[in-house]
């Protein structure tokens, strides 16, 4: 489990990008929180998160991301997913943030399925 945490966020396209680098809990989401909050000032309709391959997510992480997946919905955005490591595309499915914010297997696949749904 890695003890550190980095959280970017960039354009590709027209699909705003949120980086997200180690832990992922309760503790450590008000970065990810701020990064979403940013783009939503900045008017992003598409946001992707991209989770490193290292991220360590429990159940207090999946809270957070379930309050940013709350709001998108009611902001109207479109979310997506990638980057997770098969275990925890299985975790998300069980708890059904897949129903919200599909995961794609790469970055490029998930900006060509925004297209798709522009």
């Amino acid at each position: 489990m890695s003890q550190t945490q980095e959280v970017s966020t960039r354009l590709k396209g027209e699909v705003s990008v949120i980086d997200i680098r180690g832990e992922v809990t309760a503790a450590s989401g008000r970065p990810i929180e701020e990064a979403y909050q940013g783009l939503c000032a900045a008017g992003a309709k598409k946001i992707l998160l991209v989770f490193g391959s290292e991220c360590y997510i429990n159940s207090g992480g999946i809270a957070v991301l379930i309050g940013i997946l709350a709001e998108s919905k009611k902001k109207a955005q479109l979310l997506r997913m990638t980057g997770l490591t098969p275990h925890f595309q299985k975790v998300f499915a069980m708890v059904g943030l897949t129903r919200y914010a599909p995961i794609d297997p790469s970055e490029d696949a998930a900006v060509e399925r925004f297209k798709e749904r522009t």
